[in-house]
């Protein structure tokens, strides 16, 4: 049973991320995406958030905490981590803006492949981070999909129109055979680290994380919502290419697993609360869901 799970889960892993960055490709064009980031003070925003303070709070965090050494890895991989298409169904659950969290989405995943194996070594004892292997599966799972989206719109934009509402249906079912499947695998695991500090670790992490993040955004919902869950939601498909390839102690990745978990249980519940505040919209095309806004 435990193989069949662990199959499930590879599989909802890699279709999860495809499927959504594939709707994405579909659903938005090059100049929307990048159109967000054409503001340097507001892209400078979102870097600092991500890539300065998140980081920051996680290694204070561990200190002020005192966690063990294996924990303390799992929590800086996630701390240097940014960029997930978890963003995307989030900001759809706050009813947001999802041009602009796929615009952060495109910013934060190629820095995230340089950034990581450059920082954790010198914050992470014996931490050495293989650039190439992070970057790989983060190319193919999330930029090679929103490429494909890309071209599939603009040359065969009726096969696209059609494609599109499956591979945003098929991402919803991924995500929860996802959530699924990783609860069923490692519940048992998650009892050990009861009393170690790790999961009020987690929970900080995230709060903060979103707070910090909403706070340094620019005025506006859709700017503060999206800076807010981008922030607070870090990438864990390139903590666990780390955890997995450079470090032996299996509990830096339950520690990455758990901080999902929390982070899905704490930050669906903020996306339901903030879309009670959300503006009222216009049934506009898709296409022009990002317009007037930016990161």
């Amino acid at each position: 049973m435990r193989g069949v799970l662990e199959l499930v889960l590879r599989v909802a892993t890699l279709v999860f991320p495809i499927a959504s960055m594939l709707a994405i490709g579909l659903g938005y064009g090059v100049k929307e995406l990048v159109r967000p980031l054409r503001h340097p003070h507001r892209v400078f925003r979102a870097l600092v958030a991500n890539f300065v303070l998140v980081p920051l709070l996680a290694f204070g965090l561990c200190r002020l905490l005192r966690l063990e050494p294996s924990l303390a890895a799992g929590l800086m991989l996630v701390g240097t981590a940014a960029g997930t298409p978890f963003l995307l169904k989030l900001t759809e659950a706050a009813r947001a803006d999802t041009g602009l969290s796929a615009a952060l989405l495109v910013l934060l995943v190629p820095v995230t492949v340089v950034y990581m194996p450059l920082v954790l070594p010198l914050v992470v004892a014996g931490a050495s981070v293989d650039a190439i292997g992070v970057a790989v599966p983060l190319f193919t799972t999330l930029l090679v999909p929103l490429a494909v989206g890309f071209v599939l719109d603009a040359t065969l934009p009726r096969l696209g129109a059609r494609v599109r509402p499956i591979a945003s249906s098929l991402s919803s079912v991924a995500l929860a055979v996802l959530v699924g499947s990783t609860l069923a695998l490692h519940a048992p695991s998650f009892r050990d680290l009861f009393g170690t500090g790790a999961i009020l670790a987690a929970i900080l992490l995230v709060v903060g994380a979103f707070a910090m993040g909403s706070l340094l955004a620019s005025p506006g919902f859709d700017r503060r919502t999206v800076m807010g869950l981008g922030a607070a939601q870090r990438n864990i498909a390139a903590a666990i290419v780390v955890a997995t390839q450079d470090f032996a102690d299996p509990s830096t990745l339950v520690m990455v697993v758990m901080f999902s978990l929390i982070g899905l249980l704490l930050l669906f519940p903020i996306a339901l609360t903030l879309r009670r505040h959300a503006p009222p919209r216009l049934p506009t095309p898709l296409h022009e869901g990002s317009r007037g806004a930016s990161v």
